[in-house]
């Protein structure tokens, strides 16, 4: 089959490999009918999360069932599924108590200690051997073990397009505003207008948020999520610029909740480079450091932006000085999907409007060129094998 394959830092290309085979009685093998490109799948690109061998990249994506295990009795040959980006077992304490994304039985480097290189948490498809060395969705086929419990059938009165999102960036913005307890009327900043950060501000506006703005360097993405999301939108200048702009739309306090969308690959000077080289860092916290500024006192900050490693002078006694909750992870997709998926049929929300870009599975490698490096306006790509 072909797929798109990692092989070192900033080099990616679609070739031939092996297809995927049942393994476990639990697993399914799917036809990729659409896949998707992640901010997150840039962290491998860029070696913010290292990885060492080849992969098949990619963790969104849905298509149809080819085959199935003896113990997967939900699904059949010819349902159209999409796929959580989590793998999980749906058995164990975790997944029993709402953390698939924690899950104990599908990572082999799983551990409780949570550390950078080992002791990780559920496995995901496509995102490195520290999670679990799974081949990825962006590709002809995949095999997705657990198969009885992570997809979805979806209806056949719903396009490829209205549904692929269900995958990851929208329970990922669902669960950012589900950890920032939005159930009406706060101020809600988000940083970040890609599309995990309009998924954020669609999700706030869902449960209630009174006022939405979100934040980018990108004046391209700004227009994208006011048009998508009706978001009110600060062009960042810098950190004080913003922080003030924030606090005087929210009567000098600070935003209720405060959204990191970024992560650990915000922008940075060459003093911020420089200072993590010497640290040992892997990108930075700035923005996660302006989360904490930007919020007020007894605020809450949500996390769904990825990080990945230790920094330097976080700012510590700003979160115990202010009484701000702190709370992030990966979005525990298994949790909320049957509840978006019903979103999505109500007309209640509509997700293929941030799509900028459709492109044959074999031009993969120039959809990660443009996303990247923020080329003809691209805010999310989407992928035919």
């Amino acid at each position: 089959m072909k797929a798109l394959v990692f092989h070192k830092i900033n080099d990616v290309s679609v070739e031939t490999v092996d297809d995927p085979k049942i393994e476990d009685p639990r697993d399914a093998i799917i036809r990729v009918t659409s896949t998707a490109i992640c901010g997150s799948d840039l962290h491998i690109l860029d070696g913010f999360v290292p990885q060492m061998k080849d992969m098949v990249l990619g963790h969104e994506f849905m298509g149809i069932v080819e085959e199935v295990g003896p113990a997967v009795k939900n699904l059949k040959r010819g349902d159209r599924v999409v796929v959580p980006f989590p793998i999980a077992c749906g058995q164990c304490y975790f997944c029993t108590h709402k953390w698939p994304t924690q899950c104990e039985n599908s990572n082999s480097n799983y551990g409780p200690d949570g550390g950078f290189l080992t002791e990780k948490g559920a496995a995901l498809f496509g995102y490195t051997d520290l999670y679990g060395g799974y081949q990825g969705g962006q590709a002809e086929y995949v095999r997705v073990p657990f198969a009885d419990y992570g997809p979805r059938v979806v209806p056949d009165n719903l396009t490829d397009e209205q549904v692929l999102f269900l995958t990851d960036i929208f329970p990922t913005g669902w669960a950012a505003a589900d950890w920032g307890n939005i159930s009406g009327g706060e101020t809600v900043a988000i940083f970040g207008a890609g599309p995990v950060g309009i998924m954020a501000a669609k999700s706030a506006w869902l449960r209630g948020a009174a006022r939405v703005i979100n934040i980018d360097l990108q004046q391209y993405r700004l227009d994208m999520v006011k048009k998508s999301a009706n978001s009110e939108t600060i062009l960042w200048e810098n950190e004080d610029q913003v922080v003030q702009m924030i606090r005087d739309m929210s009567e000098g306090r600070g935003a209720d909740v405060c959204i990191d969308a970024v992560g650990m690959e915000a922008d940075r000077s060459i003093l911020e480079k420089a200072k993590a080289v010497i640290n040992v860092e892997k990108g930075t916290a700035k923005v996660l450091e302006t989360c904490l500024r930007a919020t007020r006192r007894g605020g809450i900050v949500s996390v769904v932006g990825v990080y990945g490693s230790t920094f330097d002078n976080f700012p510590i006694y700003r979160w115990f000085d202010k009484g701000v909750t702190l709370k992030g992870t990966q979005a525990p997709v298994q949790v909320y999907i049957d509840h978006l998926l019903q979103l999505v049929q109500e007309g209640k929300v509509v997700l293929d409007d941030i799509i900028t870009h459709t492109l044959p599975l074999s031009q993969a490698a120039h959809g990660y060129e443009i996303f990247k490096k923020k080329e003809d306006n691209c805010v999310k790509v989407v992928l035919k094998p």
